[in-house]
């Protein structure tokens, strides 16, 4: 059975029971009044190590903290998050599977991918958001004589040809390096990799002529001077890089593009749960303490409710369909 026909079957099942069983719907209500008794699971729809996978850690952390059970991550991977945000809509709607998402699944890879195994808007539920991180344009110190991004341009018109890479085919750095390609007439190529872990060392040596990739793989990088920030794609300055400029101040009008998260839930799951679990960030993202551990990370800890966090992603969509577009990324 394909994993569209099992949430397709979950979604009957659900109807029935809630239009046929009176004594169902009180039990699911019952059961969120005592939620969580029990551990929960956080699937995270992207590899361990990575910038979600640590930054969905310490907020498991600290829903542990706050709720009093264990917050577990399973790490379920593949097609740009799909594969474990359809893990999660075929999942008991009972609160004790929880998803991270991010802007990919609800505003980019429905543009991207032929066929999508999940309904954003019907199989999952977003609960609120989670964190929100830039993207930084950084090159190679060694290799790349540039200390502004119009400096950048010239060098880079002069050259012919530059290399961009990113961590994947329709991923927010691509996207974003595809956009200031086209915008400034660049000539350029695309080398995907699997994460900047292989991305870096390419750009140390030279390969790779600049990455438009998310903060909080360079961060070290950065600081150790071994990569130079020439832009941020955040509507203001990053606090942990105040030298350094967004990229509308550095010449490149109406480009704040930033990858942010959300906690998500099967539909169905009792709506007691997700408020609890919404005013739990809530109250994550209010503690000064989480927020230093967000910005060492790259990220800025961030918190909704959860019509808030739907808006978002449904607001989000027509930037990102116009930016596929322009990339002519395509995963079947």
């Amino acid at each position: 059975m394909t994993m569209r026909r099992l949430v397709a079957t979950r979604r009957a099942f659900l109807a029935g029971t809630l239009a046929g069983s009176a004594f169902s719907a009180t039990g699911l209500w019952a059961q969120s009044g005592a939620w969580p008794d029990r551990p929960v699971k956080i699937i995270v729809p992207f590899p361990a190590g990575g910038s979600v996978d640590v930054l969905v850690r310490i907020l498991g952390e600290q829903l542990k903290d706050r709720l009093g059970q264990s917050f577990v991550v399973e790490n379920r991977t593949g097609a740009g998050g799909n594969v474990g945000v359809a893990a999660l809509a075929t999942s008991p709607p009972d609160g004790y599977t929880i998803g991270a998402a991010t802007v990919g699944q609800f505003a980019i890879n429905q543009y991207l991918y032929e066929r999508m195994p999940f309904d954003a808007d019907r199989d999952v539920v977003p609960v609120s958001l989670t964190w929100e991180f830039p993207n930084v344009f950084v090159v190679a110190s060694e290799h790349c004589p540039a200390k502004t991004l119009p400096e950048f341009l010239t060098w880079a018109k002069a050259r012919g040809n530059v290399v961009y890479g990113t961590p994947g085919v329709g991923t927010t750095p691509h996207l974003s390096a595809a956009l200031f390609v086209t915008r400034n007439g660049l000539h350029a190529t695309h080398v995907p990799f699997r994460g900047a872990a292989q991305t870096i060392p390419a750009m140390l040596a030279g390969d790779i002529t600049f990455a438009l990739d998310n903060l909080a793989s360079y961060t070290s990088q950065i600081e150790a001077g071994k990569m130079r920030a020439l832009g941020v794609t955040t509507a203001d300055r990053w606090p942990t890089l105040p030298d350094v400029p967004t990229m509308t101040q550095a010449g490149q009008a109406d480009f704040v593009v930033t990858s942010w998260g959300c906690f998500i839930v099967p539909a169905g799951t009792p709506r007691p749960i997700i408020e609890r679990l919404a005013d739990a960030m809530k109250d994550i993202a209010a503690d000064a303490t989480v927020q230093q551990r967000f910005l060492i990370a790259g990220a800025k800890c961030v918190a909704s409710t959860p019509a808030q966090a739907a808006e978002r992603g449904v607001k989000e969509r027509p930037m990102w369909k116009e930016m596929v577009r322009i990339s002519g990324a395509k995963v079947e």
